[in-house]
Parts: C-alpha cells; structure tokens; sequence
C-alpha cells in the first residue's frame, strides 16, 4: 500500500520535470511563447498540458530579451502587448500597467458586469490593433512544421525545450 502511493508521487513529480502534464489530448507539453510584430519568437516557456496560460505569462515577458545593436543591456519591455481573453485578469493587468506597457486584451463576458458592480470603468480596447493577435499562432504554425516540435520525440524536456530553441532560431534565420 505505501510502495502504491509512493510510486504515483514519483511519477506525478517526474512528469512535472519532464514539462509534461495531463490536458484532453493525453500527456502533452505546452510552449508559452511571445512573439515579436513580425511572428518570430521572442521568449518561450515549456510546462505540462494541464497548465493554464495566464500562470505563465510574467515568466515569458521576464524572460524576453532583445539584444540592442550596439553597446547596451537587451531590451526587456515591449511597447505593447496584444493577448487573447486567457488572459484578461486584474494580475495581467497591473503587471503591464506598473512596467508601462500598453495592452490590448479583450475582456471576458463575466468581467465587465462585475467591474460595473464594484464601480471601476470598462478596460480600453482597439479592435483595430487587436486584429493583429493571430501574428503568435502564426508562429506557433511556422514552430509546428518541426516535426520533432509538433510530436515532441524527446523524452527529457531539456531535450526538447533545446529543440525548440533551436525551431525558434531557424525562423529568425529564414
């Protein structure tokens, strides 16, 4: 009984290393990635399947680093940020809004009436702007046509997350 127990925390913190995770599709990994204007990745984070995207979302904008062409440390702060409803929340929010950095973030259905209750005004939002959203799963498409990215092969998620830097480095190359 206690070798039973033992042996499903074992694999349960196994997987939590590996970047793999319980979602629909099975025992998946899923890569966290911000991408610049044009759709090349900037930053990327792996984790399991079973993780939302919005707990990972101060853990890629941290680890974006642009490097300058002269002397200079990276730039590390984007002037704006275009992001689907996922990730609409008070959190997302003022993390960009303490680093000043504009955002354009459709709010989900159930926000604005509570937002009414409590007496704040609405989010502003650009249609216009926020038509460029789709630029990241252009990427996610483009990262896709790896086929190692696309089945994930590696068993180590080091394995795979050094796959993927590499994906990201030919599309910069292209």
């Amino acid at each position: 009984m206690g070798q039973g127990t033992h042996g499903q925390q074992s694999a349960q913190t196994d997987q939590g290393r590996q970047a793999l995770g319980r979602s629909r599709g099975g025992l998946t990994t899923k890569i966290h990635l911000a991408a610049d204007g044009r759709g090349l990745p900037l930053a990327f984070v792996l984790t399991g399947g079973d993780v939302n995207d919005c707990t990972q979302f101060t853990a890629v904008m941290e680890a974006i680093q642009v490097p300058r062409p002269g002397p200079g440390r990276p730039r590390t702060r984007p002037a704006h940020v275009i992001a689907d409803k996922g990730y609409s929340s008070r959190a997302i929010r003022t993390y960009l809004r303490r680093r000043k950095i504009g955002v354009t973030i459709p709010e989900r259905a159930d926000q604005p009436a509570g937002r009414a209750r409590r007496g704040h005004r609405r989010h502003a939002f650009d249609p216009i702007r926020y038509k460029r959203h789709n630029v990241v799963e252009r990427c996610f498409n483009r990262l896709k046509h790896f086929k190692g990215i696309a089945t994930r092969y590696d068993k180590l998620a080091a394995h795979y997350r050094s796959a993927v830097t590499i994906a990201c480095l030919l599309l910069w190359l292209r």
